[in-house]
């Protein structure tokens, strides 16, 4: 330990070794993950200084684990031991908005929110939002691939991504991607790292595609009786060609959490509630997919009456989690089914529920058949943990026969390592060992996350 500090500070960088501080720094938002331990925290204020940090720890053979507002929730950030905890959230400025090319230039520790809030001067934004959006960097949305509650329309962090700054294993600092709209010279290695979690590099500056700000927006809640019912009327939405803003579902677990978190009138009687956003043509918009949900059974159809209505049903939305935590521990999982399936997963889920006597409540990204069964555990019950895990286990199962996918945007990190292996092919497996090895053949580079073994 003593020569890997020395030889930080003999590059420059101001390691911490304060045990409460490498503490707090250890962990991010997933439960259950247990941390290693690190041996020193390195907040980086340059691509210069992740260069330095990360020619020190090849050259030594110590791990590095690259961290942002570490808001993730598969443990992705989490510690392993004898490792360097390498904080980029300092570098935190947007270098540049190009309104006429509709891209900004952006350190990673910038967070998701600043970039649309810097850009809405020229009357742009930057799609992506994840629920986490005004605390979460977009070098970690970058490095999971975040989705969010726009994707149904918008898509998904990586279509937003035009070039990035990467510095790799050893050090050396590698540009990729463009700031054209088109573009197609070589492998597209700007893709490659979206969604790679730190194991392949640290990215230190990004290029992201900006798009006008929609001139209007309305937003109606329908509420439903059975889940079933409100999964019908989400493919039935879908089918029917509505490109609906948004479309979230809120089952009646996760309703009376809210209410009880922050009161605002939510039907917590209630089975479900869709939450629905137009903002193309939005009166008429919203009229037809308020039609389909009173045929496929809602209750009730209630509009947002002026605009801060409609921003409290989102910010409702967004606090989700936080509500949960309140009943207990949090062991969050995140399939994606397809949509034709999606009523069928939330009977799966409830059913998940009473097999195992686990309290789960599901928030969606409906109109993707993207699902957040959220499990509440209590640590300190064994029983408890073990039902959770039993619970979380047999929903992955049920994706994965329905043709869905084990994690849909909160990626893989070390919460479902494991699983990865039963829903790629080997050869699949195998070509994404390779990689890993080209790149990082020391396995320095967050070992230990995504690809188990």
């Amino acid at each position: 330990m003593s020569d890997l500090i020395s030889a930080l500070r003999g590059a420059g960088l101001s390691p911490v070794t304060d045990a409460d501080v490498l503490a707090a720094h250890s962990v991010d938002h997933a439960g259950l993950v247990p941390p290693g331990r690190a041996v020193a925290l390195v907040r980086a204020t340059s691509t210069a200084e992740v260069s330095a940090a990360l020619q020190v720890a090849a050259e030594l053979g110590v791990p590095v684990v690259p961290q942002g507002a570490r808001t993730g929730l598969a443990g992705a950030a989490t510690a392993v031991d004898g490792a360097i905890l390498l904080d980029v959230s300092p570098m935190d400025e947007i270098l540049s908005i190009d309104p006429v090319n509709r891209l900004a230039v952006v350190q990673p520790g910038v967070l998701n929110a600043a970039i649309t809030s810097a850009a809405s001067e020229y009357g742009l934004r930057y799609s992506p939002d994840p629920g986490s959006w005004q605390i979460s960097t977009i070098g970690g949305n970058i490095a999971t691939a975040a989705g969010g509650m726009c994707c149904v329309k918008y898509g998904t962090t990586p279509e937003y991504v035009l070039g990035l700054e990467v510095v790799l294993a050893s050090g050396e600092v590698m540009r990729c991607g463009r700031e054209t709209a088109k573009g197609v010279a070589g492998y597209d290695l700007v893709r490659l790292f979206c969604g790679s979690e730190g194991t392949l590099g640290v990215i230190t500056e990004a290029t992201v595609k900006l798009s006008p700000i929609p001139a209007g927006r309305l937003t109606l809640a329908a509420v439903f009786g059975t889940t079933a019912d409100a999964g019908r009327a989400v493919t039935a939405i879908m089918a029917a060609g509505a490109q609906p803003s948004l479309l979230e579902l809120i089952d009646n677990v996760h309703l009376r959490a809210l209410e009880a978190l922050r009161p605002m009138g939510l039907p917590t009687e209630a089975a479900a509630m869709l939450l629905v956003a137009a903002d193309a043509n939005p009166a008429e918009e919203l009229a037809a997919i308020e039609a389909l949900c009173t045929e496929a059974g809602a209750s009730e159809v209630y509009r947002a009456t002026d605009a801060e209505e409609a921003d409290a049903l989102l910010e409702s939305r967004r606090s989700a989690y936080h509500a949960m935590e309140r009943l207990g521990t949090v062991l969050v999982d995140d399939i994606a089914v397809p949509r034709s399936r999606l009523a069928e997963a939330l009977d799966g889920v409830r059913a998940a529920a009473a097999k195992h006597g686990v309290v789960i409540g599901v928030i969606a990204h409906a109109g993707d058949g993207n699902l957040h069964p959220n499990i509440i555990v209590h640590p300190e019950d064994p029983g408890s943990l073990e039902a959770g895990r039993a619970a979380f286990d047999e929903i992955l199962e049920m994706a994965l026969a329905m043709g869905g996918t084990i994690t849909g945007e909160h990626g893989v990190g070390m919460l479902k390592r494991d699983w990865l292996a039963k829903e790629l092919d080997p050869v699949n497996l195998a070509v994404q060992r390779r990689i890993k090895s080209a790149l990082d053949p020391l396995g320095i580079l967050n070992p230990g996350k995504v690809l188990a073994g």
